[in-house]
């Protein structure tokens, strides 16, 4: 099971973008995936148009309670699309570490619980909040790869020089090594700014940055509105192409992993 978990410590770079449009271009190879929803805020839940206070169970009831059961996985698992399913958010989220006190191995609960999964889906994906605390922990615990989409402009690769010491720092404390790739977002070739940021990117971090970048597209947002993946509403868009090539990159690397 390849578990990416799509991170970074600011906001507006495409995270939630990032992990649906790759998590339909997934599903749509046959493939079962699970999306879930890390951030209290609901940025993923919204997007499928779901309201957590209307929710039997969300991310917070799975990794809140000690006695966890199939009957309330299920409960908390949603069918977004054909072979894509989602974990999704809850604002108890942002209290579970004061919730759990000093609940032993708070910051592998999701790794736990994905655990019990035992095979269940081919990927899955987690969009994180834009804050370092027990839920970015939990998430990056979890996986084997980093995505970290990074708009392309000035403030935003400041402050993924910060995300990348987090890394840095967490990789001490984690077992195993987790592979990141950035994923530069929000390219505009007609700005300098853009050009500038990609030629920096690409400078300071080589081996890291995905040699691709995902372009503007107002498609994005299109789908957003409608709730659905881009890849569905218009698979032939140029952002869709674009997370299709990264696709390409990452998966002979996961599947001979």
């Amino acid at each position: 099971m390849n578990i990416w978990t799509v991170a970074n410590q600011k906001g507006g770079v495409g995270k939630t973008t990032t992990t649906v449009t790759l998590g339909a271009l997934l599903a749509a190879r046959g493939e079962p995936v699970l999306l879930i929803d890390m951030d209290p805020h609901a940025s993923l839940t919204s997007y499928f148009n779901r309201t957590p206070e209307a929710l039997e169970a969300t991310l917070f009831d799975l990794m809140s309670n000690a006695q966890l059961t199939p009957a309330l996985i299920d409960k908390a698992t949603i069918e977004v699309g054909q072979n894509l399913y989602m974990w999704p958010a809850a604002m108890e989220l942002a209290t579970l570490d004061r919730q759990l006190g000093s609940r032993e191995g708070l910051g592998l609960l999701l790794k736990q619980l994905l655990d019990k999964l035992d095979g269940l889906y081919a990927h899955v994906l987690i969009d994180c909040p834009p804050v370092l605390g027990v839920l970015m922990v939990n998430a990056l615990a979890a996986c084997q790869r980093v995505l970290v989409p990074v708009q392309t402009e000035f403030l935003a690769i400041k402050g993924l020089e910060r995300m990348l010491r987090t890394l840095s720092m967490m990789e001490k404390s984690l077992k195993g090594q987790r592979q990141v790739t950035i994923v530069p977002t929000m390219f505009d070739k007609r700005t300098r700014a853009s050009i500038d940021a990609i030629r920096e990117l690409r400078q300071e971090y080589s081996e890291q940055v995905w040699p691709g970048m995902v372009p503007v597209d107002t498609r994005f947002r299109d789908a957003s509105r409608e709730h659905v993946p881009l890849p569905v509403m218009a698979p032939l868009a140029r952002g869709v192409q674009a997370y299709e090539k990264l696709l390409e990159m990452l998966l002979p690397v996961e599947v001979s992993a």
